[in-house]
């Protein structure tokens, strides 16, 4: 049976045994032995194709080019693997975890577990894979790592709300991805425990990243989370200890963050030798926006197909989605975004506006990754005449069946009611996903492998793809030398036809171009050893050849 830690606020006066703290609680978890189910087995595979099929489309993105830049500054051996770089390319694991991080969450298109707080599970995976890279451990130890991961974060996400206080929901990643290290690295609890502690403490972070102009920091917030796990866990390794009680102190995380010094909150956690199943309760996407949008992109793509004149914008009056409180309040106009009526505004905002995805959806008759975000698509006059007619009202109905604990009744969709110009009403509604388990069309391995497929083809080459997808399916049995080849290498000249932003690390360095916006700011680049100026000394100059493309901005995850 299943056991429930009650989590509430201690003062100082007031000490709390290490034993009784739910951050000690996780660490016992990570640190159970527990065989995994073969159902578990099956849906981790699947996640790690899925994750690798997202990355493979988003390899020439602004927001991945630049995190891939930044871990190439930091080659290490043995170190891990960067998506679309060759296999013998290792940086330091908690730069790879950052790059492949960022790659797996830019297009906002892999799994997802919504309950009390929201979560993408599977950015649990590019931390754990780059340290079991790094160290040598075989797919069976990935396979374990990546089950603890994945339970640790949906329970915390099943009864904790992060963001009803504006705190960001990579506060319950950090801690999920260090024990999933532990687990990997058969770590003791003790050491697990103050991974925990500090990657808690370093990824409360504020909700301001998913308000308003939504920023590339979006793709990079959970590869952040999982780089500071790789960090906490080397720490401590070393003896190190972190903030106690991290969540339960006078001073912690409940008392000043989340509900106050009187909360408390139940955390159901799997007991001891009960095995580890929370992902087979997650939820993967087949359209590459924020998940609250998947079912009703399913339902105006039926409504199209249904009422094609629905694109005319002169044809109807106002569209009204009744829905939850988290799909009104987060990506509805409930919001109170007037960025998520901006035809102007960037890729990461508009993937967050139901009203812009559910215009260009019923227009369209379906979603694509990329064409369906095109500043051309965002501004097409008919478009924005239909988007500015779309409205979210919270529905007390919806709000409930999204917080049931009945995954036979737990639903993300809606109603929706369209006003007709000749007077005429449709009404419309839709619980969860066409692929969602529960789905007219739900994911399997088959699914999974297209997805792959279609997101990879010309990025991969075909060899490429075959590859890595005989390694994935055979994840249970890899070994250590198989793990660290389990990557996806970019087409020949695919990473290069892209301009590479060079940034701080690349100041100093004899064969990097200065950045342009620092010339004549009194930075200095040093030359070769053999230039007649000493390096960094008087007489330096700015290293030969055209300037990078520094600092240049993103709109959409497209440099400009």
């Amino acid at each position: 049976m299943p056991y429930t830690h009650h989590l509430r606020v201690y003062p100082s006066a007031e000490p709390l045994d290490r034993t009784d703290q739910l951050a000690w609680k996780l660490a016992e978890l990570a640190t159970d032995p527990v065989e995994v189910t073969p159902e578990v087995v099956d849906m981790v595979i699947n996640r790690v194709i899925d994750n690798a099929a997202v990355a493979a489309a988003s390899l020439v993105r602004g927001p991945a080019v630049a995190a891939r830049g930044q871990a190439l500054a930091h080659p290490y051996t043995p170190g891990a693997t960067v998506f679309g770089c060759g296999l013998d390319t290792r940086t330091s694991p908690e730069w790879a975890a950052w790059a492949n991080g960022v790659a797996v969450r830019e297009l906002d298109f892999h799994d997802t577990f919504l309950a009390a707080e929201y979560s993408h599970p599977g950015d649990n995976i590019p931390p754990i894979l780059a340290v079991a890279q790094h160290v040598g451990s075989d797919g069976a130890a990935v396979v374990r790592a990546i089950a603890t991961g994945y339970e640790i974060q949906v329970d915390l996400v099943r009864a904790i709300s992060l963001h009803r206080h504006k705190i960001d929901h990579v506060a319950h990643l950090g801690p999920s991805a260090a024990a999933g290290i532990g687990t990997l690295l058969g770590l003791g609890t003790e050491t697990v425990f103050q991974a925990i502690g500090q990657a808690l403490h370093t990824t409360t972070a504020t909700r301001q990243s998913r308000k308003g102009q939504i920023s590339t920091w979006k793709a990079h917030a959970p590869a952040f989370a999982g780089k500071v796990a790789v960090e906490a866990v080397d720490r401590a390794m070393r003896g190190q200890t972190s903030p106690e009680p991290i969540y339960e102190g006078e001073d912690g995380v409940v008392a000043w963050l989340l509900d106050g010094p009187d909360a408390a909150y139940d955390v159901v956690l799997p007991a001891p030798g009960e095995p580890k199943t929370a992902i087979l309760d997650t939820y993967t996407k087949e359209h590459s926006a924020e998940y609250q949008s998947q079912a009703l992109i399913d339902l105006a793509r039926a409504l199209h197909d249904e009422h094609p004149w629905l694109a005319d914008p002169d044809n109807v009056t106002s569209v009204v989605i009744h829905t939850s409180h988290h799909t009104h309040y987060v990506i509805g106009s409930g919001a109170n975004d007037p960025q998520k009526y901006d035809p102007t505004a960037s890729r990461e905002t508009l993937d967050h506006s139901i009203p812009y995805i559910f215009a260009v959806a019923l227009q369209d008759g379906g979603w694509h990754h990329v064409d369906s975000y095109t500043p051309e698509r965002a501004g097409r006059p008919d478009t924005v005449a239909l988007w500015a007619k779309v409205t979210t009202a919270e529905d007390p109905e919806w709000t409930r069946r999204y917080h049931s604990t009945d995954p036979a009744e737990k639903a993300f969709g809606g109603r929706v009611e369209i006003e007709l110009a000749d007077g005429g009403r449709l009404v419309r509604e839709i619980a969860v996903a066409d692929a969602h388990p529960l789905g007219a069309r739900p994911f399997g391995r088959e699914q999974y492998v297209k997805k792959f497929r279609t997101l990879a083809a010309g990025v991969l080459e075909d060899a490429e793809i075959e590859r890595f997808l005989d390694l994935a399916q055979r994840l249970p049995s890899l070994t250590p030398a198989e793990v660290r080849e389990l990557t996806i290498v970019g087409r020949p000249g695919l990473l290069d036809s892209v301009p590479t932003p060079t940034g701080l690390f690349e100041l100093g360095r004899p064969d990097a171009a200065m950045p342009a916006e620092f010339e004549g700011e009194g930075f200095t680049m040093h030359e070769a050893p053999d230039a007649a100026a000493q390096p960094g000394g008087p007489g330096g100059t700015t290293s030969s050849g055209d300037p990078a493309p520094s600092g240049t901005a993103t709109t959409g995850g497209e440099v400009r």
